[in-house]
């Protein structure tokens, strides 16, 4: 198991998790430490986004670029080049596909074994800010700066719905069944109910939300612009427990489960990346097994867990009998009052990237880049930028 988080500083950081035995030998009382493993500074610009499966990470950067870091051999695996703008969000669906969206208001789906473009979708009008992947791999949510939030069937690979929500949403996600799902604005969540694709309720808190988790079907892990952590009930509203976690604003959460502990890890603008057990009563404040310190501004966090295998594998195949999804269809039903149009992209099971005009620039590839041959195409090109100007 390893932590890894990204920061301004341009440096992907990783640090392994080591469990030893207390002096009783009580399995459970076993002491938690992170060891500083690696450090990665492939990016000319702070880091945004961060994904992990069971062989890769991958970061995103203001550079523009996605960069691929293969945690079995710790060597660099190169980067992708075809986004035009800010990496704002990058979701993998098991250890086949890997899911970007960026300021350019693309989202493009990625072959995670020969790392090439699939799929790209001009998905919003302005920046995309965030995507969710459902639990069944056969839809996705994406909100963006063009105030819409949208539905995708990732079999067809083509927008489904498109509603307006009014403002700028800046975080979207599934819950662990998919039964629900939130969509977060400043400081407040709006909680989503599938069957019906509407509003059950709100939930507010104190300060803007930076981040969210659900840590079961109905309990949200909520952190924002503050040092205090708070878990709210998705069905009562209600805050249900709340902790200082940091010293200064927490900026990313994260949970999983081992076998034998319900683990979140906060990393925050204070440098400290914390693990916390959570308690099996979600009222009482969980427990800390242990922190790290950077020493850098920490924006984005993630966790490698070294499984072997995966349960999903894959993003469902176009050739299954029902390109749209039962979930899908619950949303059909419910929303045709909401939507604002449907789009069907003609081209949608055609060429690899040929979803729109966007996707063959010349100026981007649809594959795997080397970091140094990346680099020298930046030299070359500052060098020709010179001499036009002498």
């Amino acid at each position: 198991m390893e932590l890894v988080a990204g920061c301004y500083e341009q440096v992907l950081f990783g640090f392994a998790i080591r469990r030893e035995p207390d002096a009783g030998g009580e399995h459970r009382e076993q002491k938690w430490t992170a060891v500083a493993d690696f450090t990665h500074h492939a990016h000319t610009a702070s880091l945004s986004a961060v994904a992990v499966n069971s062989r890769f990470v991958v970061t995103g950067s203001k550079d523009e670029t996605i960069h691929i870091y293969d945690m079995k051999k710790k060597i660099d695996h190169g980067a992708l080049v075809h986004h035009n703008g800010t990496i704002t969000c990058l979701k993998f669906y098991g250890n086949r596909h890997l899911i970007s969206g960026a300021e350019d208001g693309l989202i493009c789906v990625w072959d995670a074994k020969k790392w090439e473009c699939l799929k790209s979708i001009k998905a919003h009008k302005g920046h995309v800010t965030f995507l969710s992947i459902h639990p069944s791999g056969k839809l996705a949510l994406s909100v963006g700066t063009d105030k819409t939030l949208r539905t995708w069937n990732l079999v067809e690979g083509r927008s489904a719905f498109i509603k307006n929500i009014k403002q700028n949403a800046h975080i979207v996600e599934w819950s662990p069944r998919g039964e629900r799902y939130i969509v977060v604005i400043l400081n407040k969540i709006n909680v989503y109910q599938l069957d019906t694709a509407s509003v059950s309720g709100t939930i507010t808190n104190e300060k803007r939300i930076s981040s969210v988790t659900f840590l079961s079907e109905s309990v949200l892990a909520v952190a924002g612009d503050e040092e205090v952590i708070r878990f709210f009930d998705c069905d009562s509203l209600t805050c249900v427990c709340e902790f200082k976690a940091h010293e200064n604003r927490v900026k990313d959460i994260f949970s999983f489960e081992d076998p034998e502990h319900h683990i979140i890890v906060t990393a925050s603008s204070d440098g400290f990346i914390k693990m916390w057990k959570l308690k099996q009563d979600k009222k009482v404040p969980p427990s800390l097994l242990c922190e790290v310190k950077t020493n850098a501004r920490l924006t984005c966090l993630g966790v490698w867990l070294d499984r072997v295998t995966d349960t999903q594998e894959s993003l469902p195949s176009a050739a299954e009998p029902s390109a749209v999804s039962k979930e899908q269809s619950k949303i059909n039903k419910r929303e045709a009052g909401d939507v604002v149009q449907e789009e069907r992209q003609s081209k949608s099971n055609a060429k690899k990237c040929g979803l729109t005009g966007d996707s063959n620039k010349p100026t981007k590839g649809n594959t795997v880049v080397s970091t140094k041959k990346r680099k020298m195409v930046e030299m070359l090109g500052k060098k020709k930028r010179k001499k036009k100007k002498t």
